[in-house]
């Protein structure tokens, strides 16, 4: 039997400049241009030309956004390479010349959203993501962290029962999960101590906004034995530094080239307003909130990041101390009979990207803050109260949005623009 003749290992495009001389193979997508043929994969774009024996440039005839192969000579110098074509191979050949324009819009852009990923503005959005959750799974990973995976579909409704997908489980009703929170706590009762999950949450909110969606990605952690909710916020200003300085150190000037935004590393601790004094400082700007009774609408984050960011120059802050009336039942009082919470919020330039709290952990009291909300939901929300009955230590944590998080890495504003898939009230494809 004769062996299969043997050809070139793959190079990217990036390695062409200390390969010039040399033989290579490079793969990607073609692009016609006045010169013939460029093609892109990955890590650069490269000028294929004709090969010594001439001919002209090659791939006449190649549609735009076909999968190619080219294998020949690399020419010229390192900081400019070419490929000098000996064979160019059509393996993945388009039908039709590519759909979207330069001025699309961004429902356009969606709807055709793998081939706006092959552009670099795009597919660095996920090379972040990709280095952001490497390094918080490296800080996990040193302080003693296990990674759980919650089941999305639950017998019982949260606790307002708003928001709520409902679905038909053999019979009967089921929903789809809109948070890992009470499974992070059941892991607390189990003496896990200190957990993380990064995963799907499912929320039917009917709003049209830029920074909402029906489906999003949540990185979640809890941790036992605290004193209060200054823990957790401590907890999470160390990991967030630590993993935005990753993404700084490995795409710092890629970021600032595409999206024009110079990311800085957070120093830490970060600033704390509580939710009294930000009230003050929202009333001083004659700033009128939509919002429940002590909450913040968008308009008001988004001011109080600007005073934040004017007052001590630092793009985040925590909001602390929500009033219980528009916090869940099992955040835990500031003091005992006191109408305000050891809950807080991450704003960063403007926008929440974290809701987190220190729980309460003690049955008799969960079970008395449950029926003060809504005695009628007592018995729905038995399971999750069980998991308490047997003792359980004080803990906390809190839920980030990885889109959100990411549009405040790049400064773009639309959570879309950073999501694989959006999911929302009016898209349910590709």
């Amino acid at each position: 039997m004769t062996a299969p003749e043997a050809r070139p290992g793959r190079t990217w495009v990036a390695e062409l400049g200390r390969a010039v001389g040399a033989e290579a193979r490079v793969c990607g997508f073609a692009t016609p241009t006045s010169a013939g043929l460029a093609l892109t994969d990955p890590t650069g774009t490269v000028t294929l030309l004709g090969g010594p024996g001439g001919g002209g440039p090659p791939g006449r005839g190649i549609l735009a956004g076909s999968a190619v192969v080219a294998t020949g000579r690399v020419v010229g110098s390192g900081d400019r390479p070419a490929l000098e074509v000996d064979t160019l191979e059509v393996l993945g050949p388009a039908v039709d010349p590519p759909p979207l324009g330069s001025g699309a819009s961004l429902e356009e852009r969606l709807d055709w959203r793998y081939l706006e990923l092959r552009q670099p503005r795009h597919r660095l959005v996920f090379e972040v993501q990709t280095t952001l959750e490497r390094a918080m799974r490296q800080w996990w990973h040193e302080h003693r962290f296990l990674e759980i995976h919650s089941p999305k579909l639950k017998g019982v409704p949260n606790q307002s029962g708003r928001e709520l997908f409902t679905l038909d489980y053999f019979g009967r009703p089921a929903y789809l999960a809109q948070s890992p929170q009470f499974y992070k706590q059941m892991a607390m009762a189990a003496g896990f101590e200190r957990v993380f999950e990064v995963g799907p949450v499912f929320r039917a909110n009917p709003l049209r906004t830029t920074r909402h969606d029906t489906e999003f990605t949540s990185v979640d952690m809890e941790l036992a034995w605290i004193d209060s909710h200054h823990d957790v916020m401590a907890l999470e200003e160390r990991w967030l530094r630590e993993a935005v300085a990753a993404v700084v150190a490995e795409h710092g000037p890629a970021i600032e080239q595409h999206y024009g935004r110079r990311l800085r590393v957070p120093e830490v601790p970060f600033p704390r307003v509580s939710m009294g004094e930000a009230q003050r400082v929202l009333a001083g700007k004659g700033h009128v909130s939509t919002a429940a009774e002590g909450d913040l609408d968008a308009e008001g984050e988004r001011l109080l990041g600007e005073h934040v960011r004017a007052e001590v120059d630092h793009e985040l802050v925590f909001v602390t101390e929500y009033p219980a009336s528009v916090r869940p039942f099992y955040h835990r009082r500031l003091e005992e009979g006191s109408p305000l919470t050891r809950s807080f919020d991450l704003l960063w330039n403007g926008l929440e990207v974290t809701t987190g709290a220190q729980r309460e952990h003690r049955h008799d009291r969960l079970v008395a803050q449950a029926g003060e909300r809504n005695p009628s939901r007592l018995e729905a929300a038995r399971p999750y109260l069980d998991f308490f009955r047997h003792g359980c230590p004080p803990h906390g944590g809190c839920g980030v949005g990885l889109t959100r998080l990411l549009a405040c890495l790049l400064g773009v504003t639309d959570v879309r623009e950073v999501t694989l898939l959006p999911r929302d009230r009016d898209r349910l494809g590709p």
